[in-house]
């Protein structure tokens, strides 16, 4: 496959996703990071991606983003959007700026990013874009209605963009991650964790490779006949 790009690829879920991509033989891999650019040059380093920083709720940045990575990398044929912003309160609690920079980050920029690569799939008649939701789409817990409501509303938009870029060889689907342990999850009340683990099926829960294989099998050519579809990974817990 030609080059990938993954939103978030300098911690956690995301670096998990860029470890498991860059290791593919002949692999082109870009991430983006924005609060640590120690840990992007780490990343980096250890996978010979190559780094590029981006704010979720930059209005403007992501077809800058898109041309800068195509120029480094060449045409994309995949993108992953895994980067998110995640504050915890009770809905009639939940300010409208908490609100809007939730749903903006979460939905908002993914659907920017989705917008900016789009443009070269398309005419290219080639690609495919894998969108990280996660279990509180489908699966309510308390304190994440902001939250909850954006990874939903990924879910939606996935199925409707298969619809529209299908017809151009566009493939568009969604992972639904359960819980896995990593630095935006580090701050869920233990509760929360509990509640998201309780129907866990496998004891082993879900690691953040387990993600990563299955974001790779959906943007590969294994996975032609797939798209606007939701794969859930999430060691049962829905079952």
């Amino acid at each position: 496959m030609g080059p990938i790009l993954v939103t978030g690829g300098s911690r956690g879920l995301g670096r998990a996703i860029v470890e498991a991509l860059a290791a593919e033989p002949g692999a082109r891999v870009a991430f983006t990071f924005s609060a640590s650019e120690a840990a992007a040059r780490e990343v980096e380093a250890a996978t010979g991606a190559r780094a590029f920083p981006f704010e979720l709720r930059d209005r403007n940045r992501a077809d800058d983003l898109v041309t800068e990575v195509e120029e480094t990398l060449g045409p994309l044929e995949g993108l992953v959007n895994n980067a998110g912003l995640r504050r915890e309160s009770l809905l009639a609690l939940t300010s409208d700026e908490d609100w809007e920079a939730v749903v903006d980050a979460n939905l908002g920029g993914l659907f920017r990013c989705c917008r900016a690569v789009l443009r070269g799939l398309m005419v290219r008649r080639r690609g495919s874009i894998v969108n990280i939701s996660s279990l509180s789409a489908l699966h309510g817990v308390a304190g994440q209605g902001a939250y909850a409501a954006a990874k939903a509303g990924i879910l939606g938009l996935t199925r409707s963009l298969a619809r529209e870029a299908g017809k151009r060889g566009v493939r568009v689907n969604a992972v639904v991650p359960g819980f896995v342990a990593t630095d935006l999850t580090a701050g869920l009340p233990a509760a929360a964790v509990s509640h998201l683990r309780a129907g866990e099926c496998l004891a082993r829960g879900v690691q953040p490779g387990d993600v990563a294989l299955a974001v790779q099998f959906l943007l590969s050519d294994r996975a032609a006949g797939i798209t606007g579809q939701s794969l859930v990974v999430d060691a049962g817990a829905s079952a």
